[in-house]
């Protein structure tokens, strides 16, 4: 895998712009109200289909090559930067953390802390291997939304950006977050190829 001295970009964990981050608050909140396991179960097969569509455009040999894309709505800038494995490599700790989250609530469990974008960050030098991997994570999140009780749990873990969420708010963001990868991942493509 190639790396490149990187830009400049804000730290990890620097949050969205104001504005964008009181837009994605808005349209997170319907999402979860109009939402259920079905429909975040939907939204997430449709995004990881997709995922793999424009994985299959990326040459072999370029997907460890990381691209700078303009900042896109619901990214980081720090996030700005990654190659096709690295985006991956996100997905997938993003997954396997939110299945985790998800089967904790699910079951009643307190989770101390709270959820940080910085934490999440992938492994510059996320290689091949990393695609087996977050196929995997994306069947855990599928069989974690299907296999609980009610996703509408007492118990509640914080996000960084949508605050204290329920197993149904954590479903919903997964499914959300899919998507915005999935644009990442789109617009690498139409930059570096």
């Amino acid at each position: 895998m190639k790396t490149t001295p990187g830009p400049r970009l804000a730290p990890p964990g620097a949050g969205l712009p104001w504005i964008e981050l009181q837009v994605a608050r808005l349209l997170f909140g319907i999402r979860c109200r109009m939402g259920d396991r079905g429909t975040f179960q939907q939204t997430f097969r449709y995004e990881q289909e997709k995922i793999r569509s424009v994985m299959e455009l990326f040459p072999s040999e370029d997907r460890g090559r990381q691209i700078l894309i303009p900042r896109a709505m619901g990214l980081e800038d720090s996030s700005r930067h990654y190659s096709a494995w690295m985006v991956l490599d996100h997905l997938r700790i993003v997954n396997s953390a939110c299945v985790r989250i998800i089967k904790e609530l699910s079951a009643g469990n307190a989770i101390s802390g709270s959820a940080s974008t910085a934490s999440v960050k992938p492994d510059p030098s996320a290689d091949a291997s990393v695609e087996a991997l977050y196929e995997t994570s994306c069947r855990d999140v599928l069989a974690s939304i299907q296999s609980v009780g009610d996703l509408r749990t007492s118990t509640r873990y914080s996000h960084p950006w949508f605050g204290a969420l329920d197993a149904h708010g954590w479903a919903a963001m997964v499914a959300m977050h899919m998507g915005i990868h999935r644009n990442q991942l789109e617009l690498m493509l139409r930059k570096g190829f």
